[in-house]
């Protein structure tokens, strides 16, 4: 199973968290950040449906998968401060 770590960072003039290099909006204080990490771990969690998924990887190519809803993520928030 996969394993996702959402990381609380200092981003721009607040605060974020980032994902596999990706980096969220920006959030004015720490704590706002951290909440918006932990719902967004917890929301990777839940199943759904089997969907077909696109998705550009760090080489520029586009990939078309299918994603089954019951296969979700590990997921946890770290938070270096």
């Amino acid at each position: 199973m996969a394993h996702v770590t959402y990381k609380i960072i200092r981003h721009e003039d607040g605060w974020a968290y980032a994902v596999k290099g990706t980096i969220s909006e920006s959030y004015p204080t720490h704590v706002e950040a951290l909440a918006a990490a932990r719902r967004a771990a917890a929301e990777q969690r839940q199943t759904g449906e089997t969907e077909t998924i696109e998705y550009e990887d760090e080489n520029g190519r586009w990939h078309t998968e299918q994603a089954p809803g019951r296969d979700r993520p590990q997921t946890d928030v770290e938070d270096s401060t």
